[in-house]
């Protein structure tokens, strides 16, 4: 018998996300058909984002059409090591992760927050607008919806709430894909994140190549999603297919590039503050920042402020920041983590084991970018078994 997944949840970027959806069977549409959903979207008023292939990476840009989407490539990808590579299929979506993640799209790098202009006799304070911007997200993998729903849960459901952020979350359209081929540094599966898209979706797509045809089986998640696809030349899916997008997904959970046990991790973290290890990687660790910048789910910023040459204006600027950075927690006298060994522990421990105490959920989504882009390639999941799994020394206590 054949057993189909329970629908999934609406859209957590729509305004009625919490609204009961009640899914219809998946559909399918031809390559052809994608090229419509691409134009659909746009002729709706969305921006739409997706992957394009340039400079030899993934990255995120603008699309318009099915011929902006990379075809045919496949990423190698290894502690410290990326590259594509052309293969003989015809697939669109056979790499996994780049660099870039949909955090750069909702928690923007650099954003003026005011400017300061200074008059004859007064100042004048002009603040920025609020965003207000439909924007369609294609192609996201189930880690990276995973780690905008944590995002979502601190700059927009938290104490503390990011108005910018909000704004930019608001009219958003989610096409996901399952992924049909796991990287060499993904870990998902460990932290329960994917390789199939469970949750904050409009569309999720499966691709399916066979003797038969080339084809997307098309999941619907939101009611706007069914609304989109309702102007569609599409068919039902068969049986058939809906194993063989399991079964897609199924092999792709079986070959992570990357394992990590997250039994009791977070409590192993916390007793093994003081383990030797922290010492052995922050040796090779350069404290560049690399693996904060990628991480799609850090959300550290500083605020700037400058002033022009001549006097006449000040600007306040809020820009990404990186525990890694020798400032980063510097208070009356200097900083209190001085040494590359402090700042790495405080990274992997809090993205792994006090993010739990703060926001219920490990901040790590199991994407495995840390570990492409660390130039001396620094593997987390490495790190955090070696503390765990070997010698357990009691941890420190911390005094005023």
């Amino acid at each position: 018998m054949l057993t189909v997944p329970n629908p999934p949840a609406a859209n957590i970027a729509r305004s009625d996300a919490k609204a009961a959806f009640v899914s219809t069977p998946p559909v399918i549409l031809t390559p052809q058909g994608l090229d419509t959903l691409i134009r659909l979207l746009g002729a709706r008023g969305y921006r739409i984002l997706g992957p394009v292939e340039r400079d030899g990476a993934i990255v995120i840009d603008k699309i318009s059409n099915l011929d902006d989407l990379p075809r045919g490539l496949e990423d190698v990808q290894r502690p410290g090591r990326y590259r594509l590579e052309k293969r003989d299929h015809s697939a669109f979506f056979s790499y996994s992760v780049g660099a870039h993640s949909w955090k750069q799209i909702f928690h923007v790098p650099v954003e003026r927050l005011l400017q300061i202009r200074r008059l004859k006799r007064d100042v004048e304070v002009v603040t920025e607008e609020l965003p207000r911007e439909r924007v369609a997200i294609f192609a996201a993998r189930s880690c990276d919806l995973a780690a905008i729903a944590i995002q979502d849960r601190v700059l927009m459901h938290g104490d503390y709430p990011d108005p910018r952020y909000t704004a930019r979350r608001q009219d958003v359209f989610v096409v996901a894909v399952n992924c049909a081929r796991a990287g060499g540094n993904c870990f998902c599966v460990s932290m329960n994140t994917g390789p199939r898209a469970q949750q904050g979706f409009d569309l999720a797509l499966t691709e399916i190549i066979d003797d038969e045809e080339h084809r997307f089986l098309v999941e619907i998640g939101s009611s706007a999603g069914q609304s989109l696809l309702a102007e569609m030349d599409k068919r039902l899916a068969s049986v058939g297919e809906i194993e063989q997008s399991a079964e897609i997904s199924k092999h792709t959970a079986a070959t992570m590039g990357r394992h990590l046990d997250t039994r009791g991790l977070p409590d192993l973290l916390k007793q093994n503050l003081e383990h030797p290890r922290w010492d052995e990687v922050a040796a090779r660790c350069l404290a560049c920042g690399n693996c904060t910048s990628v991480c799609p789910t850090c959300f550290c910023t500083e605020v700037v402020d400058t002033t022009s040459l001549d006097g006449q204006t000040a600007e306040r600027t809020k820009q990404w920041d990186s525990c890694f950075n020798h400032s980063f927690t510097y208070v009356h006298g200097g900083p209190v983590r001085t040494s590359i060994k402090s700042r790495y522990r405080q990274w992997l421990t809090h993205k792994l084991s006090s993010w739990h105490d703060q926001f219920d959920s490990s901040g790590c989504v199991g994407c495995g970018r840390c570990v492409t882009w660390c130039p001396v390639g620094i593997d987390i999941t490495e790190e955090a078994t070696a503390v765990t799994k070997t010698v357990s020394l009691p941890a420190i206590e911390e005094h005023d």
